[in-house]
């Protein structure tokens, strides 16, 4: 676009938001002013997009995240800074392998018939598919991405990052392969990390069974909610100083069902006082039993195989699914007369978060990091001070307490779509060589005959290097990574503080040792108007694109993101919606007014200096407030009270009140003063737009384009600053004096009924000479917008005898009755009026009155019934007291 353009006057009567939003986004683009680098001096400010898995479109959630930070970089970029926002998207191992098969499984097809290499290919055309769809909802949503940098967790690049990690803290120690009780997705065939267990409440069953001792001495009673797991019980435990069992430590007891032997042994673990005081011990299908066989030396019996189906272990139970395996077994214990009783029973039930089957604790060979060490430095970090600063704050202690408490993680899954382990074995000899890439375990081993392992690693592996892979590490010179490393902010929802932001955050510390961003921005979940969580299930989702088909994404934009308080939920509502819409209304309006009246005036020519009439010097005065406390409040991430803040200044002060005042100028005879009003209109109108760009790019871009402007776009004209010359208390001071008194002579009409198209007489009664000084220079406003007939300031001027009187600071307004009102039919008017509340006043007295009523109506109604009383009767005896006013 031209430099020093002139205004246009050709803007359309109203806003159409589908032409704006094609047109700007393709000039952005085509622009590239998106891209970072622009300014090579400039201070960088980096934002890494969180990656959206390539699983489906995106939600509305997602459309909070995006617009928040499109905010922050668009309002950095104009700030100066060489904003970098890197998009990408995340290869999501099981969510996206789970979607594939499941298209596969409805063509008859499964992922074991195709083989490997041939499913992967399925995998990355859907990809390419989705990837493409996602690409097409940013640019819906006008987000300002870097597209030259984009990112995907299988890029070569990243994949490289992977390795290299993987690689240094197996050498450290901290990554092991080892035989775990692990949660095994039986759907899905694979492993699950402890934060990829979603649990349920489930009504299920507690039974007690009895154990007999092999020496049939006696028995022992234990509980149990799974009785198809104690097929693979290798013992029993009870605590050490329980009395009851002492002489049964050491014993042997014979497994109901199977009448294979096992042990009574002593442990701590158990809780003596809870339940019977003993727990069966099964090692292989329990985390804690695990534990306790770990001490104790136990057997690890398996019962079940991959796919939740009972194995060879299970002895007569093989081959049945899990669920018939304990309909079974519990019929068989009851006929051997060894189940106790069963009770009802309410617990916490692990399902898988992506397959939504019910999880099994499993005794796997799997691939662990060891987490102790590099939590503790990341528990360093935070309380030393130096750590990531969370928003809101008390979003850290359920980071820190997660944690202080975390256990070693499972990373291996039993995928095909993901990072391959970098681990290769001897076909010969079984050893094992972990390396970066084959060539290297070659040359590590001195093998050849190498197979590299099978498994993938956990999606959030790749993930949790994301602010550093994506920048060009473990090439530490990267030109990116020396240039927008560490970054500036994360944002993202509550829900992924475990899965995510702890796991870059110790990951970053532990390989560039810095923290990955500066500040992690916490918001919470988009939620239904009834405050619900969007599911399919309830069938409550919101589609952003369709937000933005019938709104216009600018609509969409400001309601979602000025809609809540940082970390808390946010309620969607259309009305919320249609507000913004609005809103973004009355500014194109604004705006078309103000270009009707700026013909001829080029950005060179507007001239802000010099003598300035009141409602100019206010509004210059209230814009400089507004930029210095919209820059304040988006550096402190509160868009809510931005969003506040923007809208009352542009409906309230810029539309309402301003623009009506610079019509008195604009359509007047004195040519200085409309030049005057004209440099105003436009700079405001200009600064305006800056602001409010960040929320809605597409209609202050629209807009923009009219206005005299020096650039090619808004997106990079400079932010507005505060400007201690604008400052302006005495203009303040005036114009509230102003607009009290407007205020006040409306309420006035408004009490008695006179149509603001109707003149009438004012008087008043200034307090001293400045305030006088004030009202006769701004006459003009005042007689306008009170629209008088007469008009008399003074301090003592002659007061009639009937009139209506308002009170602002400084002044007193008088409206004599006789030009305001025809007394006679006011009188007759009010005393209708009195008639009538008297009326209701004595049907209600009547009501309360009957004792009838009394004694058979419900508490409530009877309150219901005084409350109505008293406010006829407050309201019959205002009417009273004018009639006695008017009549004198």
């Amino acid at each position: 676009m031209a430099e020093n353009q002139p205004a246009t006057l050709d803007m359309p009567t109203t806003y159409d938001p589908k032409a704006a939003e094609q047109k700007w986004y393709t000039y952005w683009q085509e622009g590239g002013y998106f891209r970072a680098g622009r300014i090579p001096e400039a201070k960088p400010f980096t934002i890494v997009i969180p990656p959206p898995n390539v699983t489906g479109m995106l939600h509305i959630g997602h459309a909070l995240d995006f617009t928040l930070q499109d905010i922050l970089i668009r309002t950095k970029r104009m700030q100066g800074y060489d904003a970098l926002w890197l998009p990408g998207a995340d290869h999501a191992g099981i969510a996206t392998q789970t979607k594939v098969e499941q298209k596969l499984r409805e063509q008859g097809v499964s992922r074991y018939d195709l083989g490997r290499e041939k499913f992967l290919e399925q995998v990355w055309s859907w990809k390419e598919q989705y990837a493409g769809t996602i690409r097409e909802q940013w640019a819906k949503m006008g987000l300002s991405l870097d597209y030259s940098r984009e990112r995907f967790t299988l890029d070569e690049g990243l994949s490289q990052a992977v390795r290299e990690v993987f690689v240094r803290l197996f050498e450290k120690g901290l990554i092991y392969r080892g035989k775990r009780i692990i949660n095994w997705d039986p759907a899905a065939r694979t492993a699950l990390s402890d934060i990829e267990v979603e649990y349920k409440e489930v009504n299920g069953h507690l039974y007690h069974l009895r154990y007999p001792l092999a020496d049939g001495s006696g028995s022992i009673t234990v509980a149990t909610t799974r009785p198809e797991t104690m097929l693979g019980d290798t013992a029993v435990a009870v605590h050490p100083e329980d009395e009851r069992y002492k002489n049964m430590v050491g014993k042997m007891l014979k497994l109901p069902v199977i009448g294979r032997e096992i042990p009574v042994i002593a442990d701590e673990y158990v809780e003596k006082d809870f339940g019977s005081g003993a727990v069966k011990i099964t090692p292989a299908h329990d985390p804690n039993d695990f534990e306790v066989g770990q001490r104790h030396h136990l057997p690890q019996i398996v019962v079940m195989d991959e796919t939740g189906t009972m194995n060879a272990e299970a002895g007569p139970y093989q081959g049945l699914d899990r669920a018939d395996c304990r309909k079974r077994i519990v019929a068989d214990l009851k006929e051997q007369g060894v189940l106790v009783n069963i009770e009802d029973h309410v617990h916490q039930v692990g399902h898988s978060e992506r397959s939504g089957a019910v999880v099994e604790p499993y005794l796997s060979t799997q691939w662990f990091v060891a987490m102790e060490p590099l939590a503790e430095a990341t528990i360093r970090s935070q309380k030393d001070g130096s750590g990531v600063n969370f928003v809101p704050d008390r979003f850290e202690k359920i980071y820190l307490h997660w944690i202080e408490n975390v256990r070693d993680w499972c990373i291996s899954r039993q995928l095909w779509w993901g990072h391959r382990i970098p681990a290769w074995y001897s076909e010969s000899t079984g050893e094992m060589v972990v390396a970066r890439t084959e060539e290297e375990a070659r040359a590590k081993s001195g093998l050849t005959d190498l197979r590299q392992d099978e498994d993938v690693l956990d999606t959030w592996f790749s993930s949790a290097l994301w602010p550093f892979s994506t920048l060009g590490w473990p090439d530490e010179e990267a030109a990116d990574f020396k240039r927008y490393y560490p970054t500036d902010v994360l944002v993202t929802g509550y829900d992924i503080i475990y899965f995510w932001v702890a796991r870059m955050i110790f990951t970053a510390l532990e390989f560039t040792g810095e923290k990955p961003f500066r500040d992690v921005l916490i918001h919470g979940l988009v939620r239904d108007a009834e405050g619900r969580k969007m599911s399919k299930s309830l069938g409550n989702g919101v589609d952003p694109l369709e937000v933005i088909e019938k709104y216009g994404a600018d609509a969409m934009r400001f309601m979602i993101s000025t809609g809540s308080t940082p970390g808390q939920d946010l309620r969607f509502r259309w009305e919320k919606v249609e507000q913004a819409r609005n809103f973004a209304n009355k500014i194109w309006n604004a705006s078309r007014f103000a270009l009707m009246n700026l013909e001829g005036v080029t950005y060179d020519r507007i001239d802000i200096s010099g003598e300035l009439g009141t409602a100019d010097r206010w509004i210059l005065h209230r814009l400089n407030e507004t930029s210095r406390d919209v820059s304040r409040l988006i550096d402190a991430y509160d868009f809510g009270e931005t969003g506040r803040l923007l809208y009352n200044f542009i409906w309230d002060d810029l539309c309402d009140w301003y623009i009506e005042f610079a019509k008195l100028s604009l359509y007047g005879e004195d040519a200085a003063a409309k030049a005057k009003t004209q440099s105003v209109l436009a700079y405001v109108l200009d600064r305006t737009l800056r602001l409010i760009h960040p929320f809605m790019p597409y209609i202050s871009e629209e807009i923009w384009q009219h206005l005299p402007h020096d650039g090619e776009t808004i997106a990079l004209a400079a932010w507005p600053v505060f400007d201690e010359t604008l400052a302006s208390d005495a203009a303040v001071a005036e114009m509230n004096l102003l607009m009290d008194m407007i205020r006040s002579v409306r309420n006035i009409r408004a009490e008695v009924n006179v149509p603001m198209s109707k003149k009438v007489e004012l008087i008043v009664k200034a307090a001293d000479e400045d305030t006088l000084g004030i009202i006769r220079r701004n006459a003009g406003y005042i007689s306008r917008f009170a629209n008088t007939s007469s008009f008399e300031a003074g301090l003592n001027p002659a007061v009639p005898d009937k009139m209506m009187s308002g009170v602002v600071t400084g002044a007193e307004l008088l409206l004599p009755l006789a030009g305001l009102i025809d007394i006679d039919q006011e009188i007759k008017r009010l005393e209708k009026e009195a008639q009538t509340l008297t009326s209701e006043v004595e049907r209600v007295d009547k009501k309360l009155s009957n004792p009838g009523f009394v004694a058979k109506a419900p508490a409530k109604v009877i309150e219901e019934e005084k409350a109505k009383q008293a406010d006829y009767a407050a309201k019959r005896d205002k009417v009273l007291a004018r009639i006695a006013e008017l009549r004198g």
